[in-house]
């Protein structure tokens, strides 16, 4: 498919085959125990933009690899994502009230069932991930470790701490770039190199698409930061502001908005230059980094 039409039509047809799938891989609402599996529903498929599926979709179609069992990897790592979010939200962490516009699970149901949701999500994201049959089993196990490793404490799971520990503080610029390659840029890093662990990259493609990444999760969080100190409630979907009024280390706070536009620029440029060693077609991988510097929600 790529190559054969523009980003918004090959967009909206990943992200519905990725809703099919999600649907059909989450317990029914009115299975026992409901209240867990009707939550369930409701966390994933309340919206999203579904990133990481694509970005599995872009990397894997570059390299040949199926298209049903991409489905299937982006679907793992998104059901991971939405787990974090989920314990994110919560009370006893960034305590938000707003999601994709609905919401957040606790407030919509309650704590507990919030935090059993998200373990039952990432149980979900795993299974899913192992039910994969492209292409060996020894190339499966792989992509499990890749996965748990950019969930666990050096990854997104310890990203959330620093974030929790740098609260009120003041940090350094590597400090606040080691933070994010793990909250955001692990989940980001590894839904590339999933994808072309579905397909046959060699070591040199693997490296260039590992740049590529690196400097796509950090551009993909200064954008966040800068729409978080600019945009509205209404837009995001979630509530604006935040941030600065939990005192968070970002980059706005710590560059302020124009240097933060500068940094999201050299990012941006930076991670098309990563790909031009790729011996690919990275027409759709070059539009997501467009799509990321550009996004308004």
């Amino acid at each position: 498919m790529s190559g054969t039409c523009g980003f918004s039509a090959w967009a909206s047809a990943q992200r519905a085959r990725i809703e099919e799938a999600l649907a059909s891989l989450l317990p029914p609402a009115h299975a026992e125990p409901c209240r867990l599996h009707e939550a369930m529903r409701y966390v994933v498929l309340g919206g999203g933009k579904r990133l990481r599926p694509l970005l599995v979709a872009a990397t894997g179609e570059a390299l040949g690899a199926d298209l049903a069992q991409l489905t299937l990897i982006g679907c793992a790592v998104e059901l991971m994502h939405l787990y974090s979010l989920v314990h994110d939200d919560l009370p006893a962490m960034d305590d938000d009230v707003l999601r994709h516009g609905r919401p957040t699970c606790h407030v919509e149901y309650d704590e507990a069932t919030a935090i059993l949701v998200g373990d039952a999500l990432q149980a979900l994201a795993f299974e899913t991930l192992a039910h994969s049959t492209y292409p060996t089993a020894e190339r499966r196990l792989a992509m499990l470790q890749l996965l748990a490793h950019a969930a666990g404490s050096r990854g997104l799971v310890g990203g959330q701490a620093l974030d929790l520990a740098f609260e009120g503080k003041t940090i350094s610029l590597p400090e606040l770039e080691f933070m994010h390659l793990a909250k955001t840029g692990a989940l980001v890093r590894a839904s590339i190199l999933l994808g072309a662990h579905a397909g046959e990259a060699d070591e040199a493609t693997m490296a260039a698409l590992s740049t590529y990444a690196t400097r796509l999760g950090l551009l993909y969080q200064v954008i966040d930061d800068l729409l978080d100190a600019e945009g509205t409630t209404a837009t995001l979907g979630k509530t604006a502001g935040k941030d600065a009024a939990q005192a968070k280390a970002t980059y706005v706070r710590m560059l302020g908005i124009t240097r933060a536009r500068e940094m999201a620029q050299e990012l941006h440029t930076a991670a098309h230059a990563a790909l031009t060693s790729c011996k690919l077609p990275t027409q759709r991988l070059q539009e997501l980094a467009d799509y990321i510097a550009h996004r308004q929600f």
